[in-house]
């Protein structure tokens, strides 16, 4: 690894370009204490706070106004892949443009103020893919630099006023197929950061200093063997123990010095390919580990302080990923909504919790400092085709559903569920302590083939049994003290747009057949909606300049996600690649 100062390096900004046509004004560092209460003006990470709840304190735009909202200003992009989010700091847009570009645009109207190009090797391309099919979800910010996830496996710095690189560390080797594809965090002045892999070489989260780019530790995502948890994976060659991080960034717990961490499912697909026998590991967890769990790391250190895992020895790339949301909130669960309930803890207790949603369905709520399992849902409905079979509501321990588990090759499966949300974000709204979850009602039709590298083939997402297409996607609302769910919204569109919540009691989003909506957090009731050029991808913010506040959205080409089974598809083809960012506003007085 190495690492080096611009001031010492001239070769590497020649190796790499700043298109600086002006710079940011009087910027003023972003210190620790801003990352931890960032100004309701600004939006300093992926989903705003380090809690991972997606929460505007903005209130200009609000229920009673919302029909006014207007185009404020548009700005196009190239064309490649678009899974990101942009920050804003003091009416600056910090941004990944398709092309693997960082740019700074004004807030007020999109005029570029710099932007950083990178010249990518050429064999990327034969390895990863090219920039264009980069896959960043967000920058980081922290005191006068930008950190962006390079998908050549670089960590790179740059100025934030101006845009010319400040350090550059090399992460990992993308001639391995690792690869960059989540997004950065600032914690206890570290640059944390996630990637997918293809070898337990490169999977790892891995911690970075923030002023130097030194390297501080790094958490292999699969434990090895002679390490605690590492005969979950029986026979497995070390080497051969693959579950990356590829999602949505964690979240952080600033009191406790904790980050919380998702981990996707591990490879081959099927236990049939990846152990030659669906019985060489349990059928409960933990199953290998750290696979489809949340891992809570000591930020400072990168030991492991809890982890609690969710579906063991998955056998359908059933994916726990993405964020992990940290919210307080009283221990009430409802038995008439909630399935599993530790009965050790006291009903109207306070508690600070984890909740996870995983793209393969089900709802936790986990304490955040022990791990310990507190409720658990399957998400969007308890169905006999779900995954898991049960839990164990003293331990929180995972029983996988065995009739669902491919036995030999051949056998074919129908599982729920499937890329029932992805990488786009859910959010929270305090005021009502509701968890406001994008889903689309999309289980699996799966065969199990060992012919193919990842043990399967077909493979297909087909809408829920008796689940009706014109229903295919919904917006769910979810209690957090009672686990209560309402569907508040249903539509046929799918969507890859993150949900935002607002203090007017909004909720926005946007889905794949172009519509962007604010609808009421209290009901789902539709108060605006504005047709934009292309199919709303994650990203949706809301800032705020002067005092007029901006809501704001990326449309473009995903790399993966979803768009719908057959039965929504014929019904509804998305336009591609229209690569832009659409911002609107109340009218000028």
């Amino acid at each position: 690894m190495t690492t080096r100062a611009l001031g010492a390096a001239v070769a590497i900004f020649t190796a790499t370009s700043s298109l600086a046509s002006a710079q940011v004004k009087d910027f003023k560092p972003v210190t620790a204490e801003v990352l931890k209460a960032p100004d309701p003006a600004d939006w300093l990470m992926l989903n705003r706070t380090y809690d991972q709840q997606r929460y505007s304190p903005l209130s200009q735009i609000n229920k009673s106004n919302v029909k006014s909202l207007t185009l404020a200003w548009s700005r196009g992009m190239p064309a490649g892949t678009q899974e990101s989010t942009p920050l804003v700091y003091n009416g600056v847009i910090y941004l990944v443009r398709p092309g693997a570009a960082i740019q700074a645009l004004d807030g007020t109207n999109g005029d570029l103020i710099w932007e950083y190009n990178r010249n990518y090797p050429k064999e990327m391309a034969d390895s990863i893919g090219g920039p264009n099919t980069a896959r960043s979800k967000a920058l980081a910010i922290f005191e006068d630099m930008i950190y962006f996830d390079a998908p050549d496996g670089f960590l790179v710095a740059l100025d934030a006023a101006t845009g010319k690189l400040r350090w550059e560390t090399k992460v990992h080797e993308f001639k391995d197929k690792t690869q960059h594809t989540g997004g950065p965090i600032v914690a206890d002045g570290k640059v944390i950061t996630n990637r997918t892999c293809e070898t337990r070489a490169g999977c790892f989260l891995s911690a970075h200093d923030a002023r130097t780019g030194k390297e501080v530790w790094k958490f292999y995502t699969t434990a090895a063997p002679g390490e605690p948890g590492g005969d979950s994976w029986a026979k497995v060659p070390e080497e051969k123990r693959v579950a990356s991080s590829w999602g949505l960034p964690g979240s952080y717990d600033p009191a406790r010095n904790v980050i919380y961490w998702s981990i996707a499912n591990p490879k081959p697909y099927t236990r049939l390919f990846r152990h030659g026998d669906p019985d060489a590991i349990g059928r409960a967890a933990p199953a290998d580990l750290y696979s489809n769990s949340t891992v809570a790391l000591d930020a400072a250190t990168g030991k492991l302080v809890w982890y609690y895992q969710h579906l063991p020895g998955d056998d359908w790339d059933a994916d726990h990923i993405h964020e992990r949301t940290l919210v307080r909130t009283k221990f009430n669960p409802d038995p008439k909504h909630v399935k599993w309930i530790n009965p050790k803890i006291a009903k109207g207790e306070e508690r600070e919790i984890v909740v996870a949603v995983g793209e393969a369905g089900g709802i936790w709520a986990l304490d955040r400092a022990s791990g310990q399992f507190l409720w658990a849902h399957p998400f969007p409905y308890d169905v006999p085709e779900f995954n898991i079979s049960s839990i164990d509501v003293e331990t929180g321990r995972v029983h996988v559903n065995w009739d669902k588990i491919f036995k030999k090759d051949g056998d074919r499966i129908v599982a729920c569920y499937h890329n029932v949300r992805s990488f786009w974000s859910t959010a929270y709204h305090p005021g009502k302590n509701a968890l406001y979850v994008p889903f689309n009602d999309n289980c699996l039709d799966m065969t199990a083939n060992a012919k193919n590298p990842q043990g399967f083939g077909p493979r297909t997402g087909i809408l829920r049994p008796g689940a009706k297409a014109e229903e295919y996607m919904g917006m769910a609302k979810i209690d957090l003290a009672t686990g209560e769910m309402k569907r508040i919204h249903t539509q046929a569109a799918p969507g890859n747009g993150s949900a935002l919540v607002t203090g007017g009691d909004l909720l926005f989003w946007g889905d794949m057949n172009r519509r962007f909506r604010a609808f009421d957090a209290d009901d789902g009731k539709i108060l605006w909606e504005v047709p934009v050029g292309g199919i709303i991808q994650t990203s949706t913010i809301s800032y705020a300049i002067n005092g007029r506040q901006y809501v704001a959205i990326f449309t473009g080409d995903a790399q993966s996600g979803t768009a719908g089974p057959l039965q929504v598809a014929r019904t509804m083809r998305p336009p591609r690649a229209h690569n832009a960012i659409y911002v609107f506003a109340l009218p000028v007085p």
